[in-house]
């Protein structure tokens, strides 16, 4: 009989790292979502990556950061939770940017866990060799790293290396999830986040703290097209004017932008009824937060 080993590996650093970039990369598929803007990932997700002799279950947790609200605490809550609970912990750090206090605080809770712990620097392909050996030795006086690697999931250089440096450091287990499953997410959820997704990309600038967005409920049809129905949520009646746009053009092009990768998640044509309401401080309100999905009650 074949051995297997099986476990899991949190990917926890700092916001705008590379934690969602790597994952996507390491399923080869995009199945979390990616923006420049920190808080982008407010769940736990874990994406499947079967190997040969291995299963590798990977958990993208939110990005560590000092909290303006209740919603930036849970955030923190739920990345942190992960490190009791994992057999791997990777910490991932810029190359581009210097390794700082807010690397150093997420340093001392990875020091602190009992998982293997390994250091990636991340972003290799826009840094320079000297840059990188640079960051390098700067993470390594943060923390006891076990392994370390440099990546660029963008080019995928050391994917491979990385999805192997960790497997092998799982223990002998069982199959946790189906081959055929790439991610723990369900179809509502990553409807909501791929939506968010495109709100974040389109006006990033103007609102995307503000922002949730629920599914509230997906309807098969006898032909087999799926009719979405979704709901925007912001905190004041003018992010709920930017949102919609002039005539609706904001939101109609944010709908188009989602339908894309809803129709390839859920491998149908694709209505989208997108909805927009205000739901004033809801960042602030714990009921919120909890309805929405965003605490860290479960972890």
């Amino acid at each position: 009989m074949i051995s297997m080993r099986s476990g899991f590996v949190a990917l926890v650093g700092r916001p705008n790292v590379g934690k969602s970039t790597l994952l996507n990369a390491c399923l080869g598929e995009k199945v979390a979502i990616e923006s420049p803007v920190a808080q982008t990932t407010r769940k736990r997700f874990r994406g499947v990556v079967n190997l040969e002799d291995a299963q590798v279950i990977l958990v993208d947790t939110p990005g560590l950061h000092k909290p303006k609200d209740a919603l930036g605490k849970e955030l923190n809550r739920a990345a942190l939770a992960e490190l009791a609970d994992v057999d791997v912990v990777a910490m991932l750090i810029d190359a581009t940017k210097p390794v700082g206090s807010g690397d150093a605080w997420v340093a001392r809770h990875v020091d602190a866990s009992d998982a293997h712990r390994v250091l990636v620097i991340t972003k290799a392909d826009v840094a320079s060799p000297e840059l990188v050996s640079a960051q390098l030795e700067a993470a390594r006086a943060l923390a006891r790293f076990d392994d370390e690697i440099v990546v660029s999931a963008r080019e995928r250089f050391n994917v491979e290396g990385f999805l192997s440096l960790v497997a092998a450091q799982l223990p002998e287990g069982p199959q946790w999830f189906p081959e055929d499953m790439s991610s723990d997410a369900s179809d509502e959820d990553l409807v909501a986040e791929f939506i968010r997704e495109k709100v974040l990309l389109n006006l990033r600038d103007e609102i995307p703290h503000s922002v949730a967005v629920t599914c509230e409920d997906i309807n098969w049809a006898k032909d087999g097209h799926a009719s979405v129905a979704a709901t925007i949520l912001v905190e004041r009646e003018s992010q709920k004017g930017i949102v919609i746009g002039s005539g609706g053009s904001m939101v109609k092009r944010i709908g188009t932008e989602a339908r894309a990768d809803l129709e390839r998640i859920l491998g149908a044509n694709v209505y989208l009824d997108l909805e927009v309401r205000v739901r004033p401080q809801w960042r602030r309100d714990a009921n919120e937060i909890r309805r929405l999905g965003y605490d860290a009650g479960d972890f």
